[in-house]
């Protein structure tokens, strides 16, 4: 029986059974910034943008199996580190590292309130937060799109709810859009953000992800799946990794940029070393050089440097203390 891709996508990643609460981990079947040397670089300007936003405690929501938080221990022992994900604590995680387990989806622990002095990480969260796909099916018109979970066999549905509705008439319009475009309803990602936020009573919630602006949103939605390091097709069977690109300008925010121009401004370069210290230091020429190419991938304009990185200041009240782009 077909159900909405938003329950069939839930039940693949989060369910008993489901992707996310396998031994191998995310780390299995793709690579992101927060992994090997890549990590190291990213740890190090995580740690400088909690520096910035007077933050001594690191969470890590969504965090597989501590990867950032290890690289950050290792860089800076003295920040506090939380993660927070759908498996017990990992093996092998530093000590010093807490850990809280989080229902999955766009739910998280209830025990993870009231932060303060705190920098709150969603890398590659807010993708993986199940929304609605639904379909344009005559002008203006759309419909929820249903899944078969063994084989990804799809067909519009019913009508999407009326708050579905008004996310798209203020966020992904489709008066315009032709019979058989598609939208990815990014209502759930609003709500699970807002809900990230609300736990924090003073400090800084960063989310990173790809995503899309209104002014380029995808005609023919994003919705994928990866396993073992390739595409595969987007079956809600629990043996791929699912996820959608996120409508970043949806999200309430202080600050709206690219990876790359972030990176740049948390001092993550890629010039070269000079080559004479190959000489005279060759082990510190090759560290700066695996750093330097750590940096143009993490930076590159096609690829990781394009992703969104959005930030949303709270105060001790939990509101706004900043002002939007």
């Amino acid at each position: 029986m077909k159900v909405a891709w938003r329950q069939a996508w839930h039940d693949a990643l989060y369910g008993e059974a489901g992707f996310y609460r396998r031994g191998e981990g995310p780390a299995g079947h793709f690579t992101t910034s927060t992994h090997g040397a890549l990590g190291v670089v990213f740890a190090g300007a995580i740690a400088h943008l909690a520096d910035r936003e007077g933050a001594t405690h690191v969470v890590d929501i969504g965090c597989g199996r501590g990867e950032l938080l290890t690289h950050l221990h290792e860089a800076r022992p003295d920040l506090a580190l939380t993660g927070v994900d759908v498996v017990s604590r990992p093996n092998g995680i530093p000590d010093a590292v807490a850990w809280l387990r989080s229902p999955g989806g766009g739910s998280l622990p209830p025990g993870l309130d009231g932060l303060t002095d705190v920098l709150v990480v969603a890398h590659e969260w807010l993708d993986v937060v199940p929304c609605t796909v639904a379909e344009v099916v005559a002008p203006g018109q759309l419909a929820v799109v249903v899944a078969d979970p063994t084989t990804g066999e799809e067909e519009p549905g019913e009508v999407p709810t009326d708050q579905e509705i008004a996310w798209c008439a203020q966020h992904w319009p489709v008066d315009d859009l032709p019979v058989g475009a598609r939208v990815e309803v990014g209502s759930t990602r609003d709500a699970a953000w807002s809900d990230l936020v609300s736990r924090v009573r003073r400090g800084a919630v960063l989310a990173v992800d790809y995503g899309h602006l209104r002014a380029d949103r995808p005609t023919h939605g994003t919705l994928a799946a990866y396993r073992a390091g390739a595409f595969v097709a987007p079956v809600p069977d629990g043996s791929c990794d699912l996820t959608a690109h996120v409508a970043v300008d949806s999200l309430d925010h202080d600050e709206l940029r690219t990876q790359r121009d972030a990176l740049r401004a948390l001092g993550v370069k890629a010039a070269l070393p000079e080559h004479e210290s190959a000489r005279t230091d060759p082990a510190g020429y090759v560290a700066a050089l695996a750093r330097s190419s750590a940096a143009a991938v993490l930076t590159a304009p096609n690829g990781l440097g394009a992703f969104h990185w959005v930030l949303r200041r709270c105060d001790p009240a939990g509101t706004r203390a900043g002002t939007a782009d």
